[in-house]
């Protein structure tokens, strides 16, 4: 065990050690960054994480300078003045820690690239032209007459080219755009780059715009551009009116069927059968009727309309007809 955790203090050392040691990285900008011509001046700077005793800059690994930043200072920096096309290359830069030895890793390294109008623009097309509907590929040529070189599609918005092509030593390029959606509306255009110097561009030629419809658009009812507007409208009164003839359909059915059922239970408190149609005709024992005095018929016809009684089995009837009139 004591060997274990003597390795273990040992290795936490030297990782504390090796931190401690450790001098953070600096970063370098490019002022003005974008639209470089020749004959312009760019300004290199080198910010600092930590001050820094001398900073050293670099043009293609060659160290072209030191610059003492000064105390409490933050940053370093460096001019290229009049610049030519040998400028176009990239860039680091490195600085070295205040009353130390130890110097920092350098830099990410930076482009410069630098325009040169004697180069003349190239030409562009965008097939299909302009408006599109969503999904569709665009296809967009770049081409120049006068010189050879790698080209690159530029959308404007973007700091750096969108996509470039080296057309073998031709002097036409094509870019394909698949599937494309409202997100790559915008203007495009080209430039292109000399092989002798691939940090010197041409100047931007002409710009094609795109513009990218959706797909099955709903018409326009009312032709106007306030008919987007009305559709939800429309919606909304026909779900409310739907809505509002269904509940009071449903009102209607629960008042008829509580009205039906407190009459079901007022019938049932009572104890009576619902009444039905009684017969008007009289009826008389099967026989010989004539002999019946009146007195034995309304015995005979009273019973079914005894009140509170219930009427008892019946033997089968003979309906007769009974006169009134005495005997003539």
């Amino acid at each position: 065990m004591a060997p274990m955790a003597l390795g273990l203090i040992l290795g936490w050392c030297l990782v504390a050690a090796s931190r401690a040691w450790h001098v953070p990285q600096p970063s370098l900008l490019l002022h003005p960054s974008q639209g470089v011509s020749l004959g312009d001046t760019v300004t290199l700077q080198c910010h600092l994480p930590r001050l820094a005793a001398w900073v050293k800059f670099y043009q293609e690994g060659h160290l072209i300078s030191y610059k003492y930043p000064g105390k409490e200072q933050d940053r370093a920096e460096f001019s290229l003045v009049d610049i030519k096309q040998e400028a176009a290359v990239r860039y680091w830069c490195q600085y070295e820690l205040l009353y130390t030895a130890r110097t920092s890793e350098t830099s990410e390294p930076v482009e410069l690239v630098v325009t040169d109008h004697r180069f003349s623009p190239p030409e562009i097309s965008l097939s299909p032209e302009k408006y599109v509907e969503t999904g569709t590929n665009i296809t967009i040529r770049c081409w120049n007459q006068d010189y050879q070189g790698i080209f690159l599609l530029h959308k404007d918005g973007c700091s750096a080219p969108i996509q470039h092509q080296d057309p073998d030593g031709g002097g036409t390029a094509t870019f394909t755009l698949f599937g494309v959606t409202p997100a790559d509306n915008g203007s495009y255009r080209c430039s292109y780059r000399a092989k002798a110097y691939p940090l010197v561009s041409s100047p931007l030629g002409d710009r094609v715009i795109l513009v990218v419809r959706p797909t099955h658009a709903p018409p326009d009812p009312t032709g106007a551009s306030g008919g987007s507007l009305a559709n939800p409208v429309v919606v909304v009164l026909g779900v409310c009116t739907a809505a509002l003839s269904f509940i009071l359909v449903l009102v209607v059915f629960l008042l008829a069927a509580r009205g039906c059922w407190i009459w079901r239970d007022e019938s049932s408190d009572a104890g009576v059968p619902p009444r039905q149609p009684e017969a008007v005709q009289f009826q008389v024992p099967p026989g010989d009727s004539e002999g019946l005095t009146y007195a034995e018929l309304h015995a005979v016809n009273a019973g079914p309309w005894l009140s509170g009684l219930p009427a008892a089995p019946q033997p089968a009837v003979i309906y007769a007809e009974v006169g009134t009139a005495g005997p003539h």
